[in-house]
């Protein structure tokens, strides 16, 4: 008798009950692997990737998930509709456990532009049913629900924010990083890390990237749609900048082989490309996704190549932190972007990125040194090169600061000349705890950040070639769980008018 988990049926209200089953359950099957959920990303016309991980105890202490040292074979199948009636693909991959039994399909040969279903077997197990779509054709391509959010710290909140953007039914999520937080567990909080103490090897990484993956919210969330995702810090370590550790940070340790660790276990926990994988310590993630004529996306990575902080971290009156030779993407992400920038495939040019873009200056004049602000020059040569390329529909997409903002970027901060394009924040998914929307942070200091919210929460999009609007999502709290979502905030960006409009 075929077995069938409970979780079939569950995840993202995305029912399996009459989707036909695949084999028999062997006599000597393991217990139910897929607890960590499944996951798509990187669309493009004819395919994307699916992500699975075989962890039928997820928390062991040794990062291998409760699976023996013996290749499994994965079966997966990419159905037309939510039933599987009709296949569009199918095939099978082996798992092994030197990538901890993790397994990354990409996927060719479908059509553009269109809603597909996907599943996974092994053992004789099913997998949850996971919703995947393709990206429009190069040239083509109306509209584009895309929603993106940042910083899931596990221990200060529930998810809430995760299940209602899979209940908005996205075509697209983006993830700008602090996907996972390292530090130890604190006491006094909503949830509680494992392993306790802080993360620092290839073990530890994995059994807290599977922690995270357990969540139910978050299974949601990548089974409604395929991610593009990037990293910030905590997927390491706390404003880490290329391989230089923040000032007085514990615990010791060799920080080169800990990067090699950790990226290692993103790579493996995340629906990425094999052209994303890992070489020891390096790993190239930054790139480039088209949304057919609508829509690029430049995914950038301000982490692995940034020089380090000028003046220490945290906010400064610093002079170095305007030192041409200083740069938070390197000089080869640098032109990278600018030469796709100068590619026009779509209306849009959309840059995945992590920390905030636009000047924001505190009462006093001083500069976070975390943030772009602490890399002046190197902004402004991307900011003059997407304007000597007569690119007008520039919008920056933001996370890392744990709140709402919004702001029109400018072509002189100081002089307030001209908006040459569009910065959207989001808040955290549930760092920082459950924030006070009576904070307010929108000051004449900065004239060009029009908006502010101290609320947990994401930002939902609704793209077509006039126009983006623009929705912050928000809950009250996220140390209760099932919140109601609410939109605290709305903007319209039109296409060649760079700048935040009312709707």
């Amino acid at each position: 008798m075929t077995r069938l988990h409970r979780r079939t049926f569950l995840v993202g209200g995305l029912a399996a009950a009459g989707a036909p089953l695949i084999g028999a359950t062997p006599a000597n099957a393991l217990a139910y692997p897929f607890t960590l959920g499944v996951a798509s990303g990187e669309p493009t016309a004819d395919g994307f990737v699916l992500w699975t991980r075989l962890a039928p105890r997820p928390l062991n202490a040794d990062g291998l998930g409760g699976m023996p040292n013996t290749p499994v074979t994965v079966e997966w199948q990419v159905g037309l509709d939510q039933a599987f009636s009709q296949l569009a693909a199918s095939g099978s991959a082996t798992a092994v456990q030197t990538s901890a039994h993790t397994v990354h399909v990409e996927v060719a040969g479908l059509q553009p532009d269109r809603e597909y279903w996907y599943r996974f077997r092994a053992d004789g197990h099913i997998s949850q049913v996971g919703r995947a779509r393709t990206a429009p054709a190069l040239g083509s391509g109306s509209a584009l629900t895309m929603a993106f959010a940042s910083c899931a710290h596990y221990e200060t909140g529930y998810y809430t924010a995760y299940r209602r953007m899979a209940e908005d039914r996205p075509d697209l999520i983006l993830h700008l990083g602090d996907y996972i937080y390292e530090g130890a567990a604190a006491t006094g909080r909503v949830r509680t890390h494992s392993p306790s103490a802080e993360i620092t090897n290839l073990a530890n990484y994995r059994v807290r990237h599977a922690l995270y993956k357990m969540d139910v919210d978050l299974q949601a969330a990548h089974a409604a749609a395929p991610w593009l995702v990037v990293w910030d810090d905590h997927e390491v370590e706390n404003n880490y900048a290329n391989l230089v550790r923040q000032e007085g940070q514990a615990p010791a340790g060799d920080f080169r082989a800990r990067r090699e660790a950790a990226y290692r276990a993103y790579y493996e926990h995340m629906p990425l490309r094999s052209a994303q994988a890992p070489v020891r310590e390096n790993m190239q993630l930054y790139r480039r996704v088209n949304w057919g004529g609508l829509a690029t996306f430049h995914m950038l990575d301000t982490r692995q190549y940034r020089s380090d902080q000028a003046c220490g971290d945290g906010s400064q009156n610093c002079p170095d932190a305007d030192a041409p030779t200083r740069s938070l993407t390197g000089n080869a992400q640098e032109q990278w972007l600018l030469d796709g920038m100068g590619q026009k495939f779509g209306t849009w040019d959309i840059l995945g990125q992590q920390v905030f873009f636009a000047q924001r200056l505190a009462a006093d004049g001083k500069r976070s040194m975390d943030a772009w602000d602490g890399y002046t020059a190197n902004r402004k040569r991307i900011q003059d090169g997407w304007q000597a390329r007569g690119n007008t529909s520039t919008v920056v997409l933001t996370g890392d600061v744990h709140r709402s903002w919004a702001a029109n970027l400018m072509n002189n901060y100081t002089t307030q000349d001209k908006v040459i394009g569009t910065e959207l924040v989001t808040t955290s998914i549930s760092s920082d705890g459950d924030g006070d929307a009576s904070h307010t942070g929108v000051t004449p200091t900065n004239p060009h950040v029009k908006f502010y919210k101290n609320l947990r929460g994401y930002v939902r999009t609704s793209i077509t070639p006039t126009r983006m609007n623009v929705d912050y999502r928000a809950v009250d709290k996220v140390s209760v769980r099932d919140m109601p979502v609410k939109t605290v905030q709305s903007y319209v960006i039109e296409a060649g008018n760079p700048g935040l409009q009312a709707p």
